[in-house]
């Protein structure tokens, strides 16, 4: 099984849809817990979906059971918090509701994983691939620049 992330900042939409068009990808999956921002620019949830339909000619999927909750987001990114605190609290949160069991692996086949980070370093996308790799063993990830 293969599973891409990609993030949309510092990526105009020509780039962001070039690249995931280009990539393989069958599904767009969408781990962001806040998706209709002002903030999120062209990738709100339903600009997001008719233009990955429409350009990419792929399926748009929202699964923000793949997000961090609000309070470990908040913790994070408003008050400038630790990555590793974060990277523990979200793992727990992923093991918490057993997201290997809720997903089967033919379901996210093919997809790519979204969310608002540049690159996957310090980025939840990262950790839902690792982890999903680490429980279902063959799984390959490719990070979209």
């Amino acid at each position: 099984m293969k599973l891409f992330t990609i993030g949309f900042t510092k990526k105009s939409a020509e780039t962001f849809f070039t690249r995931i068009k280009n990539s393989g990808a069958r599904t767009l999956i969408d781990v962001r817990l806040n998706n209709v921002s002002q903030l999120a620019g062209f990738t709100k949830k339903n600009d997001l979906k008719y233009f990955t339909g429409e350009i990419c000619k792929i399926d748009y999927l929202h699964l923000p059971v793949l997000a961090p909750t609000q309070d470990i987001l908040t913790a994070f990114k408003t008050n400038k918090g630790d990555w590793g605190i974060y990277e523990r609290q979200f793992l727990k949160l992923m093991e918490d509701r057993k997201i290997e069991a809720a997903l089967t692996p033919e379901q996210l086949d093919g997809g790519c994983l979204l969310c608002s980070e540049e690159k996957p370093h310090h980025c939840h996308r990262r950790l839902v691939a690792e982890y999903l790799k680490e429980r279902w063993k063959d799984v390959e990830i490719e990070h979209i620049p």
